[in-house]
C-alpha cells in the first residue's frame, strides 16, 4: 500500500544582496516537520556551510540563515510542491512536480549570478522544466554533490571541497 503524500517547499531565504542561490529539490520529512532547511541531522549541508563561512555548526537556525544571507547566499527549492513516499528524491512522482517561480525570483533579485544545485535531481528538474522558460542570462549553473545522507558514495571532505570551490571561488 502506497503512502504518497504532498510536500510543499519553504519560502526562499533571500535578500537583495544575494549573489548565489543554493537549490535543493524538496525538503525531506525531517526538514518539513522542523520547518527548517536541511534539518536532518545526517545531512552535511550545515556542516559544510559552517566550515566554508566560518560559523558554529551548532548555531541556532536563525543564526545560520543570517550567516548565509551575510555571505550573499540564498536558499530555495526547485520544486514548489510534489507527491512522494518518504523523503527520497527518487520517490517523487514525476507527474506531480510543480516548479517554483524562478522568473519572478530572478527579476526581483537581479544580483543572483550563480545557481548551485544540491544534487542531480534538483539540477535535472530545473533544466527540464524551469530553464527553458527563463530569459537568457549570464548566470552560472553548478551541480554540486548532494549533501543528503542518501548520497554516501562521496566522502564529506570531497563534498566540502566541491562546495567550497563553488561558494568561495576566490579561495585556493
Amino acid at each position: 500500500m502506497s503512502t504518497l503524500s504532498w510536500a510543499y517547499s519553504f519560502k526562499p531565504v533571500i535578500n537583495q544582496e544575494s549573489r548565489l542561490i543554493v537549490l535543493g529539490s524538496m525538503p525531506g520529512i525531517k526538514s518539513l516537520n522542523a520547518g527548517q532547511y536541511y534539518a536532518h541531522p545526517q545531512n552535511a549541508f550545515w556542516r559544510i556551510m559552517a566550515d566554508v563561512l566560518g560559523f558554529a555548526v551548532d548555531a541556532a537556525y536563525v543564526d545560520k540563515l543570517t550567516a548565509l544571507e551575510s555571505a550573499g547566499i540564498a536558499l530555495w527549492d526547485v520544486l514548489q510542491a510534489c507527491q512522494r513516499e518518504g523523503s527520497l528524491d527518487a520517490n517523487i512522482t514525476v507527474d506531480s512536480q510543480v516548479g517554483n517561480d524562478f522568473n519572478t525570483l530572478f527579476r526581483n533579485y537581479p544580483k543572483i549570478q550563480t545557481v548551485c544545485f544540491n544534487g542531480a535531481k534538483a539540477e535535472a528538474y530545473f533544466n527540464k522544466a524551469i530553464l527553458p522558460s527563463l530569459a537568457a542570462s549570464e548566470r552560472r549553473y553548478i551541480r554540486l554533490p548532494s549533501t543528503s545522507p542518501a548520497h554516501a558514495a562521496m566522502t564529506f571532505n570531497d563534498k566540502l571541497t566541491a562546495w567550497r570551490r563553488a561558494i568561495r571561488p576566490e579561495e585556493p
